[in-house]
């Protein structure tokens, strides 16, 4: 049986996790050319560091190691080099950065920082009904389809986005969701599956004959 981390540890990860809302702060207010170097940057610096922590660097190992350990999963942990969730999370900031115009990009980082920490932390601790043999659950699943629900009300309120996009948006986080739940199946990490979902679909909002 796979050992899981504990349930105040799993907090503490997605704490982190949504600490990264600033990103889509950052292709709020920043040209895409800065935003370009600056996830890139970041990308380059995160990998290094964990590369340096399981080449057992000293420093990193006294530093990133003491504050982080307890949070990394079973396979990030292991014999073999493995990256942990937050290169990719990195990594998707700088793909929607690159595919996606600003307010497209903001909601799709948006809907996988917070509807993947709602999933996770509801579905760990409420979920009973196991689907997907038990990896994911449907309460999960609804935590992430609601919160991601509020993620889109908050972008065509405050940004006074047309009907199209709503609908768009509806259909792309339930995509997004399915991708989630499905994450082994597809073989995609749900941190690129999530925010591809949004993007693709909303991009695609502009084709809808509806004003």
């Amino acid at each position: 049986m796979t050992k899981q981390i504990t349930y105040t540890q799993e907090v503490l990860r997605k704490l982190i996790h949504l600490s990264s809302l600033w990103m889509v702060a950052s292709l709020g207010i920043l040209p895409r050319t800065w935003n370009v170097c600056l996830f890139a940057a970041l990308l380059f610096i995160q990998v290094m560091i964990e590369y340096g922590y399981y080449k057992k660097w000293p420093f990193l190992v006294a530093t990133y190691g003491r504050f982080f350990s307890r949070m990394l999963r079973e396979g990030e942990t292991g014999e073999t080099f493995r990256l942990s969730g937050a290169p990719y999370v990195i990594a998707a900031a700088l793909m929607v950065a690159l595919l996606f115009e600003r307010s497209v990009s903001m909601v799709a980082l948006s809907t996988m920082l917070i509807g993947d920490t709602c999933a996770a932390l509801i579905g760990r601790r409420f979920g009973r009904h196991k689907i997907n043999e038990g990896r994911k659950s449907i309460e999960g699943a609804i935590a992430f389809w609601v919160s991601s629900a509020v993620v889109l009300a908050f972008f065509v309120f405050f940004y006074s986005q047309p009907p199209a996009f709503s609908i768009m948006g509806i259909f792309g986080m339930t995509v997004a969701m399915l991708a989630e739940i499905y994450e082994k199946q597809i073989r995609i990490d749900d941190n690129f599956s999530i925010p591809l979902a949004m993007g693709i679909s909303l991009s695609l909002a502009r084709f809808l004959p509806i004003s």
